[in-house]
């Protein structure tokens, strides 16, 4: 039992390190809170549903266990937790954590799971043994982080849309939606049909009944800056179904950057996120989902990435509000 007390111990640090960031996250989202409270009512992202995508805390998740960074995720305000592996360290335990004990973190901390990244490779392989996970921690999508396909043609793009298909069926018929999550690649044009939009062949030939997608703002935006002639917005607001999940993650402009921006906590950036919201339109619900690859570089560490947890939740919150 004394590795509860560690825990717990180690959770209180945290609450009164991470405590010391909010006032100044409040500060800097007052412009915008004030700015979009007036369309605030017909928003299509609850405010009250703001999730996390695990891997922005990875490292904590891994040294510190799920126990306590729940606990902390829970106390700052997030209420949907997406996983990107189920692992932490077995030195916190003497041994790995089993989904159950994870779901039981989850339930005694109010908060739900609301997908997970899977390796593509896993999907193939061990389909429904994914789908037995997602069903134990009472997700209602499952995912992946790759691209369809890593051949960027329109025939493999194609080919990679029917094994979708068929994974999609197999979540459907278990009550789950299964989604394709972006980076800027898929935006880029065939390289045998270089009029073609990859993601536009992806999007067409899969089916809507069973594949959905869950859009990475910032890697939308990038892929826009770096193959021009879309609007991530409209992909939204033409089928807004198909977007359950929303990655928010913020960019900071940067013309040396290959990408156009670069990534940092939420408010930090200059991404139109007030514009996007407002043009994808109130037609669906979409959960947010923050997300800050480069969270556990933040200092000083601790509070590390979960200081920049506390920051950016207060920051899409006000945006929210």
């Amino acid at each position: 039992m004394s590795h509860i007390r560690k825990s717990f111990d180690r959770r209180d640090f945290l609450r009164a390190t991470a405590g010391t960031t909010v006032a100044l996250a409040a500060a800097s989202v007052t412009g915008a809170a004030a700015t979009s409270a007036a369309a605030s009512s017909s928003l299509s992202i609850p405010k009250d549903r703001i999730g996390i995508q695990l891997y922005s805390v990875r490292d904590k998740v891994s040294s510190l266990g799920f126990a306590v960074v729940l606990a902390e995720l829970a106390r700052i305000g997030y209420q949907e937790i997406e996983f990107a592996g189920y692992t932490q360290s077995t030195s916190i335990l003497g041994r790995q954590i089993t989904l159950r004990e994870i779901r039981t973190l989850l339930d005694d901390n109010g908060l739900r799971a609301v997908g997970s990244h899977v390796g593509i490779g896993n999907l193939r392989n061990n389909l429904q043994g994914e789908l037995d996970a997602a069903e134990l921690l009472g997700m209602p999508h499952l995912g992946t982080a790759n691209a369809p396909s890593d051949t960027n043609t329109v025939a493999a793009y194609r080919a990679a849309a029917d094994e979708f298909n068929v994974w999609g069926a197999a979540a459907t018929a278990r009550g789950l939606k299964l989604y394709q999550h972006n980076h800027s690649g898929e935006f880029a044009f065939a390289t045998d049909q270089p009029s073609v939009r990859l993601y536009d062949v992806f999007l067409k030939n899969t089916d809507p009944r069973h594949v959905y997608l869950e859009l990475d703002i910032y890697w939308a935006y990038v892929g826009q800056y770096r193959w021009p002639g879309f609007d991530p917005a409209a992909y939204v607001r033409n089928q807004p179904y198909r977007y359950p999940l929303f990655h928010m993650k913020d960019g900071d402009a940067n013309a040396a950057s290959g990408n156009g921006y670069d990534i940092v906590e939420f408010g930090a950036g200059d991404l139109p996120y007030e514009k996007f919201i407002r043009d994808i339109g109130p037609r669906a619900s979409h959960i947010g989902i923050w997300e800050q690859d480069t969270a556990p570089n933040t200092q000083p560490n601790p509070p590390g990435s979960l200081g920049a947890a506390d920051r950016s939740f207060t920051a899409i919150k006000g945006l929210l509000d």
